[in-house]
């Protein structure tokens, strides 16, 4: 790859970046342990208005991880449980007679809010799937005759179990390149799983008048909030000013254009994959208290952004080739 560094960190870039970023993951460490990484990429989705999808087995705080953010920058938080007897209209909201006045009135859905969670997204329909896509693209959605706008900022992080796992439907091509980023969680170390049992430990009862119920991780996260929409708007335009080379952008293209020509990739990148790759590495950037965007950033986030838009061929798949082992020799060929 070609030397892409450009310019010299301006001393307000790198303090703002990295003030911003270290005040949320610290306020997240509060509630989950580990997953740092995942909190640079929900970060990122967030500076850039782009979406995410997290894929892990159930059970490792990916919903807790998304809501304890959520909190710490004072964004409206709104979460959709899929299932398959979902319907489109139990996301976007439907219109209600008004007995009353005999009008039609809007009722909302979970979709107005700044922050979604679409929880388990891959158990519900296609049909369902699909009606997010128009909000995530557009960030307006249309009921009955009339189109809303959403809230700004507007954000979709959905979560979804590995499709090999009963009950789930793979999200179609389409949806899965309005994601910005696919990041796959792992299991913690054994280091920090005991850390999680021992956090569990400390948990209290919830009263309710004379009852009580078991605290939960839910009870426990920070309700304090660092930061407020106004302080994410201005993280967003300092991210703008990242520089970006013209090496860099042309790298980026490259590795997009070579996903298509590869001979075991059956579907490869949308140019939607490009202007990801370039948004996300100036998030990055901005994160890490730099102005100008590097070959870090680009490697770091290759995966999570390419990798969810390209499709192995039979043969390949037949032959045991894997998505990594194929983007590997990419960036191989790309260096």
């Amino acid at each position: 790859m070609s030397d892409i560094n450009a310019g010299t960190p301006g001393t307000s870039t790198l303090t703002e970046g990295t003030s911003f970023a270290d005040t949320v993951r610290e306020s997240v460490a509060r509630t989950v342990v580990g997953q740092e990484i995942v909190v640079e990429r929900i970060l990122i989705a967030l500076l850039t208005g782009g979406h995410l999808l997290l894929e892990g087995v159930p059970g490792i705080a990916k919903t807790l991880l998304v809501q304890s953010v959520g909190q710490a920058i004072d964004l409206q938080f709104k979460r959709v449980q899929f299932t398959i007897d979902l319907l489109p209209s139990d996301i976007l909201g439907s219109e209600i007679l008004d007995k009353d006045t005999g009008q039609f009135r809007v009722h909302q859905g979970p979709v107005f809010t700044n922050l979604l969670l679409a929880d388990e997204i891959n158990r519900a329909s296609p049909k369902v799937q699909s009606a997010l896509l128009e909000a995530m693209q557009e960030r307006k959605v249309s009921i009955g005759d009339r189109t809303h706008e959403l809230p700004a900022p507007f954000l979709v992080i959905a979560t979804q179990n590995p499709v090999e796992q009963a009950g789930t439907f793979e999200l179609p091509e389409a949806q899965l390149d309005r994601f910005m980023l696919r990041h796959r969680l792992n299991y913690p170390t054994p280091e920090q799983e005991t850390e999680v049992v021992r956090r569990g430990l400390k948990l209290k009862l919830k009263r309710q008048g004379d009852g009580a119920v078991p605290m939960s991780a839910f009870d426990a996260i920070d309700t304090s909030s660092p930061f407020q929409i106004k302080d994410l708007t201005s993280a967003m335009e300092s991210v703008l000013e990242v520089h970006v080379s013209d090496v860099f952008m042309r790298d980026c293209v490259e590795l997009v254009t070579l996903t298509r020509n590869h001979p075991d990739i059956e579907l490869g990148c949308s140019p939607r994959a490009a202007i990801s790759l370039v948004q996300a590495s100036r998030a990055r950037a901005f994160v890490h208290g730099r102005d100008y965007a590097i070959p870090e950033d680009f490697l770091a986030l290759a995966e999570d952004v390419i990798l969810h838009r390209m499709r192995l061929t039979y043969e390949a798949l037949a032959g045991g080739r894997r998505g990594e082992d194929v983007l590997a020799e990419l960036l191989t060929a790309l260096a």
